[in-house]
């Protein structure tokens, strides 16, 4: 595997609070990764750490094959969940001014600027002020600085804060773009859907640990609890109860003469098992497995956590 980002052992306290704690992980190259937690966890440490805002107290970042250094800088594209853009400059004059610092031209930073100011139809704010802006319009603006010197590493903490859903998904096609033509994407996010959607990859901090992390669908297959959604055409009104009373069974649902509901595999039972049962009882019109999402593997995974 061909990582991008490899931290080894990362440990960070402030005063007498640990923010992270022997915390690794690998980032493959050209994939979206998430950083998961509840508020407080060190996702926030971490993301500092890769953008030597602060040092790690032991551990080491690998960036790209290398020891993580000042030139790397330059390299990564930050978008931070409180934004830093200057709210009385004019836009174009502060994103030239932005670019410029990222090691632009005058010249390829107005070119850079008016080709994505094109493509998410804002080009008509360049002399406006961020002040006059709503929200999301702002946010906009933060997005192109963050993407525009083309970096080879992208930082993104709660990219979708602010955007009604027509520009969340505008956004959201833009990072799936960006990922398609190479760039490795570090992504932070309460919104378990958009992880769900657009996330290779998680790890999960709780309390400055690790607790778990892989690929999305290797979690949550990895949560699964035996429960299939079955419905089922012309069962006995006998039968189904005869099903309640000796198997777990949630949500049932009847409507004409069909009954939908949640089953659970009893222990050493198959799948083919419970189907074969099933199917003596009825016309079987509906069987699949349930699947955790991700909002049920993070609140899963937490509660796992306590004492």
């Amino acid at each position: 595997m061909n990582y991008f980002i490899q931290a080894e052992n990362i440990t960070k306290a402030y005063e007498d609070k640990i923010a992270l704690e022997n915390f690794s992980i690998n980032i493959p190259k050209g994939t979206i990764y998430g950083i998961l937690g509840p508020n407080g966890a060190g996702k926030t440490t971490f993301i500092r750490i890769i953008n030597q805002i602060t040092k790690p107290d032991k551990g080491r970042i690998i960036f790209n094959g290398e020891p993580l250094q000042p030139k790397h800088i330059s390299l990564i594209g930050y978008m931070p969940e409180e934004r830093g853009l200057y709210k009385n400059m004019k836009i174009g004059e502060q994103a030239i001014y932005l670019a410029r610092l990222k090691g632009l031209s005058k010249a390829e930073a107005r070119a850079k600027l008016e080709y994505w100011f094109d493509k998410l139809h804002i080009d008509k704010w360049w002399n406006k002020k961020l002040s006059e802006l709503s929200k999301g319009m702002a946010q906009k603006i933060q997005f192109v600085v963050t993407v525009l010197h083309d970096p080879e590493l992208l930082i993104f903490d709660e990219p979708f804060s602010g955007f009604d859903p027509v520009n969340a998904n505008l956004i959201r096609d833009e990072i799936l773009e960006l990922k398609e033509k190479g760039t490795t994407i570090l992504f932070s996010s309460h919104r378990m859907e958009s992880v769900e959607e657009l996330c290779d990859s998680v790890a999960l901090i709780n309390h400055s640990h690790k607790i778990l992390d892989g690929s999305v669908k290797e979690l949550r297959h990895q949560f699964k609890e035996g429960k299939y959604n079955i419905s089922i055409h012309q069962i006995s009104e006998n039968d189904f109860k005869e099903l309640q009373v000796s198997r777990w069974i949630e949500n049932p649902v009847f409507e004409n003469e069909e009954i939908s509901f949640t089953i659970k595999l009893k222990e050493g039972e198959t799948s083919r098992d419970l189907f074969e049962m099933l199917s003596d009882k009825g016309n079987i019109t509906s069987f699949y497995e349930e699947i955790p999402s991700m909002n049920q593997v993070f609140i899963n995974a937490i509660d796992s956590q306590k004492p």
